[in-house]
This record gives C-alpha cells, sequence and structure tokens, in this order.
C-alpha cells in the first residue's frame, strides 16, 4: 500500500441556503478543491460521493454521475456512499483505499447535505431513518432522544453533569463565532446554554447540532505525486472504518461507541502514534455528549473523564488539547453527508497554517473523528504534513 495525501481542499460555507440546489453546493466545493489542487476536472480518475439522503431531502437519486457530469467528470467512476452522518468520512475512507492500492492517483471526494429543502418535522424523520426502523424509531426514539438517553447514563454512571455539557456548546460556539464558514457565529454563555429550550432531557437546544445545508471536498494524490499539485500536501498517516450494532439496545454499554474505539486503534496503529501525540482533533459533536463520548473514545482522556477535562477548558483553543477549533458541528454545522469530509478541510487547514484566527500553535498531528448514527459506523483519520 502507497502513502496518500491530501492536495487539494475546498467547502462552502454550511448554513441554510433556500436558493441553493445540492448540485450546485457540490460543484463549488469541489471546483475550489480543483483549482487548488490546481487540476482540471479532466484529469480526476474517480469521485466519490458522501451523501445520506439526498433522495429524500431534495427528491434526486443517482447523484454521483448527476454532480460529476456538472463539473466535466464523465467516463470515470462516479460512485455515492451512505454511512449516515458517516457518508462524508466514508466515501474519504474508501476513496484514500483507492488510491493506496493503486488502482487511482487522483480520485476526488465531494460530501454533500441540502437539508432545509424539508419542513423541521420532515427533516427529523429522515434523519431517523439513520436508526433502527423496527424498534427504537417506531416507539419515537429520534436522534435527540438517543443521545439523551446516552447523556442521562452518562451521568449516572460517572457523575457528567449539565454544566460540562453547557460546557462543551460554549467552547464550540466560540470557536465558531470565529469561522467565516460556520452556520451559527454566535457567542453564547454557559447561562444561556443551561437555559436552553428543552429538546429532550437533559438536552436543549445548544447541546444539539443544526440542520444545515451545505458542500465540501478533498483531492487526493499518491504522496510521490503530491508536489506536482502544491507544497502544502497533508499526509494520511492513519485511517480506519469500522461498524456496530444500528441500535441502542443492543449494545453492551452506550456510554462509549466501540466502532469509534476500534477504528481509533487501528488508525493509532497505521499511523505508529498514541492518542498523546495527537495535537488537535475535529470530532463528531452532533451532540455535546458526542463530544464527551469522543474524547474519551478516542483516549484523550480515561472514561468518565470527558465531562470534567472539558469543564476544565482542556479542549479550548489555548488549552492542551484542542477540539473542535473550526466550531464543530454544533457551530459550523452539520449538513450530515458533507460533515465528514468537512473534517478532513479543517484538521487540513491547521496542518497548512491556513486556519485564520482559528490558526493553532501546535498544529503538525490532527485527527478527525466521523459518527454514523447512534455509533454504528465510525471513521478516524489521522493527519500530518507531508514533508
Amino acid at each position: 500500500m502507497r502513502p496518500v495525501a491530501v492536495v487539494g481542499i475546498g467547502k462552502t460555507a454550511f448554513g441554510a441556503f433556500p436558493d441553493r440546489d445540492l448540485r450546485g453546493l457540490t460543484v463549488e466545493a469541489a471546483r475550489k478543491c480543483l483549482e487548488n489542487g490546481h487540476i482540471a476536472p479532466s484529469r480526476v480518475e474517480a469521485f466519490y460521493l458522501g451523501n445520506f439522503a439526498g433522495p429524500a431531502f431534495a427528491g434526486q437519486s443517482h447523484l454521483a454521475p448527476f454532480i460529476a457530469a456538472s463539473m466535466g467528470i464523465v467516463d470515470v467512476p462516479a460512485t455515492r456512499f451512505e454511512a449516515a452522518c458517516a457518508s462524508g468520512g466514508s466515501a474519504f475512507f474508501h476513496a484514500v483505499s483507492a488510491v493506496a492500492a493503486g488502482i487511482y492517483d487522483l480520485v476526488l471526494v465531494a460530501g454533500v447535505e441540502k437539508m432545509t429543502s424539508q419542513p423541521t418535522p420532515k427533516v427529523a424523520e429522515i434523519l431517523a431513518s439513520a436508526g433502527d426502523l423496527g424498534g427504537e424509531i417506531r416507539v419515537g426514539g429520534t436522534f435527540p432522544a438517543l443521545f439523551a438517553m446516552i447523556a442521562r447514563r452518562h451521568m449516572h454512571e460517572y457523575g457528567t453533569t449539565r454544566e460540562q455539557l453547557a460546557s462543551v456548546a460554549v467552547k464550540n460556539h466560540s470557536n465558531g463565532a470565529k469561522n467565516p464558514l460556520a452556520h451559527m457565529r454566535k457567542v453564547i454563555t454557559l447561562e444561556q446554554a443551561l437555559a436552553g429550550k428543552p429538546v429532550a432531557d437533559p438536552l436543549t437546544v445548544y447541546d444539539c447540532s443544526l440542520v444545515s445545508d451545505g458542500a465540501a471536498a478533498v483531492l487526493l494524490a499518491p504522496l510521490d505525486r503530491a508536489a506536482e499539485f502544491t507544497d502544502k500536501a497533508v499526509r494520511i498517516l492513519g485511517i480506519a472504518q469500522t461498524s456496530d450494532h444500528l441500535a441502542l439496545e443492543d449494545k453492551a454499554d452506550i456510554t462509549t461507541f466501540p466502532a469509534i474505539r476500534r477504528a481509533a486503534e487501528k488508525a493509532y496503529r497505521m499511523a505508529g502514534v498514541t492518542p498523546d501525540d495527537i495535537e488537535f482533533a475535529e470530532v463528531h459533536d452532533c451532540f455535546t455528549i458526542a463530544e464527551i463520548v469522543a474524547i474519551e473514545d478516542l483516549g484523550f482522556v480515561k472514561k468518565g473523564e470527558g465531562g470534567p477535562y472539558s469543564a476544565a477548558g482542556c479542549t479550548r483553543l489555548d488549552g492542551p488539547k484542542p477540539v473542535n477549533a473550526s466550531g464543530g458541528l454544533k457551530s459550523k454545522g452539520h449538513p450530515v453527508g458533507a460533515t465528514g469530509v468537512g473534517q478532513i478541510c479543517d484538521v487540513a487547514l491547521q496542518i497548512r497554517g491556513e486556519a485564520g484566527d482559528l490558526q493553532l500553535s501546535r498544529h503538525a498531528l490532527g485527527l478527525a473523528q466521523n459518527l454514523g448514527g447512534s455509533g454504528a459506523t465510525g471513521v478516524v483519520t489521522i493527519l500530518g504534513a507531508a514533508a
């Protein structure tokens, strides 16, 4: 297997765009990416698209060739990947695998979701289809309810508090306020987060990610060709995707995501690093409790210590382990299929030293963690400078 590098990145803003369609968003991100990597669309050898529910949200199926052809990318494989909220991460994982195996040299990976074309109740229904429809969803277990149960159990087992959950929201909103592409650029206080409108006890509206539109794209190439396209290539040091049961009732412990733990172990082993070596991370904070569980499952802290670690400011921009410098899903936005690819873009920006007001002082080794559903899919990627 040969080393692989990210040689181009591109993103749209994340937000609510009533005048934008799914194809237009993807094309914008992809064109920015190809320009960043200094190649023409005709040179792309394969197109991988991460998208959760384009047919349900936008009424369009056969999305990958539909989008690729509009950019002049034809006569190559164009494939859509669906893995719930980890659709983008899964598309990226399989694209990396293809380049590493020598099947292709230049692969364009995009992720997109156009969610605001449907009313909120319909959005909730579509999102719920990523869970166990025959069990928990049939009795009303939408994702806010499922993650509320995870939060309650975490509180019971480890003493996690609402204040610790709220501290995650406060930190991510503070970061997102500095991100020009974030959906919600709004600083909030701990008191505001605690007093937010209840969604599913103990979660308030400030504990939940946003319904967003947006797209992101990355261009992959073999590491030994990276200099042809950029002098700021980012090397993929380790990557893994794993899976687990769909329903919470089938899990032995709902305060942890085994798919993330196993993916992290594999990615660390491939990269030859430990959790302590990771300097910063972009993690899947679809709900505030998800960030707390993520930093535990990734090995940044021991099980049960994620809440106090977050409340102590250790994951802030100036902390020892910055998490979600971009604002995370909570503030940056969560256009489901775009999220995993967007995380790769955000980690790459940090490593390249191009993160603007969010630039971290230590940014040589970063990690991206993408979660599907309530833990059925996990993708973990470790990236560093190519030089």
